[in-house]
């Protein structure tokens, strides 16, 4: 049995939902409506787009199996990881101006930005809070531990 401290929390895994969400609203907004974009590249198609959120979303889901499966530190830094691709909508103002996309095309642009911002936020938290603490690192409580064993 995986021991609580190794689960990813409950409110990592609602960001995790709300950035699964957003991302698949923005990949579907851009499989759908293709040829709305300003300046993709011509090889790029609906079902590679819908093929590309599978490979990213396959990084959330692996992070999510590592942390599941007792290896919390090796899960979030996946699932940081997993965020951090959220980014990748910003490149569609590589290609193009703000201006230049429609008023939907931002949305789901920046909502995705927004929810993969937030994941990977937490995510860091999550993973630096559950650091090792050294000798130079001790809580109060693990030095009067340590001094009442002696």
């Amino acid at each position: 049995m995986v021991k609580p401290s190794t689960r990813i929390p409950r409110f990592l895994f609602v960001l995790l939902i709300i950035y699964f969400a957003t991302s698949l609203l923005h990949f579907a907004d851009n499989a759908e409506f293709l040829a709305d974009y300003p300046n993709l590249p011509a090889w790029l198609s609906r079902s590679s787009v819908y093929l590309a959120w599978y490979a990213v979303t396959a990084v959330g889901a692996a992070g999510t199996v590592f942390a599941g499966f007792g290896f919390r530190r090796a899960g979030l830094i996946t699932i940081a990881g997993y965020a951090a691709l959220g980014f990748g909508g910003l490149d569609h103002y590589w290609v193009a101006p703000l201006s230049a996309h429609s008023l939907g095309m931002n949305a789901t642009i920046w909502l995705e930005v927004a929810a993969a911002s937030a994941l990977l936020a937490a995510t860091l938290a999550a993973l630096f809070s559950s650091a090792p603490r050294g000798p130079g690192n001790w809580t109060h409580e693990q030095l009067v531990k340590r001094a009442c064993r002696r």
